[in-house]
């Protein structure tokens, strides 16, 4: 990658890091889209790996809100759903990657958006887990279903046990692409090259996550998502 395009992609995975350690979704949603136009060959390991440091910031940072219960029936499922997701990257091909996430991104910021109020049970738990499960070890993208089942709960609860999840997923999914040759080297020294921008969103999310109301973000962050996925999209 070019100079420019390398402090493109900085720019933008600190700006993600802010957004998601504020309101506890939006890495993947802002990342996955701009990576996959960049340089379509970083999905979905660079997301996954980038993802990790920031999430277990995010747990130690908020771990008296962490909802153990919810995190626990939403990774089991998760976990089952893991293989799916790798025999989707398999199925499609390489240049075709970049569509499959403007369409994941599209179609989970359509459903956040639109989705109602409820109250979220067993089933509503085990059924974002293994959408994550499919839709984050194929692109990268897996963070709607879990907002969705959090969005009504205070904001360091949703933001917490979202990362929580994540975490749990992205090593597992990210280990399993790794072992199948799925994942490179050089996709993981991309992610490690750009902690110091992930840092500065993080480090900036501390200083205002507790004074911004993330209900009020979250159509921001997805807005922009849907953007983004239809750039992608409609991308030669």
């Amino acid at each position: 990658m070019s100079g420019a395009t390398v402090a493109v992609l900085a720019l933008v995975v600190a700006a993600a890091a802010f957004v998601q350690g504020t309101s506890g979704l939006g890495f993947a949603l802002v990342v996955a889209p701009v990576a996959g136009l960049l340089d379509p060959s970083l999905l979905p390991v660079f997301v996954l790996a980038s993802m990790i440091p920031l999430n277990v910031y995010v747990v130690w940072r908020e771990r008296h809100a962490v909802d153990l219960r919810g995190a626990g029936w939403i990774s089991a499922a998760r976990l089952a759903a893991t293989p799916g997701g790798l025999l989707l990257l398999w199925a499609v091909p390489g240049q075709r990657l970049g569509l499959v996430v403007g369409v994941a991104t599209v179609l989970a910021a359509a459903v956040s958006l639109a989705a109602p109020a409820f109250v979220p049970g067993r089933a509503a738990y085990l059924g974002a887990g293994a959408v994550t499960g499919l839709t984050e070890t194929a692109t990268g993208v897996g963070g709607p279903p879990l907002a969705l089942v959090y969005q009504h709960r205070p904001p360091a609860e949703l933001r917490s046990t979202v990362a929580l999840c994540f975490l749990v997923g992205e090593v597992v999914s990210l280990a399993l692409l790794l072992a199948t040759g799925q994942g490179t080297p050089a996709q993981l020294g991309w992610a490690a090259g750009l902690l110091p921008a992930l840092a500065v969103g993080a480090w900036l999310s501390r200083l205002v996550h507790h004074r911004i109301d993330a209900a009020r973000m979250r159509p921001l962050v997805l807005g922009f998502a849907l953007v983004s996925g239809l750039v992608l999209i409609l991308a030669p």
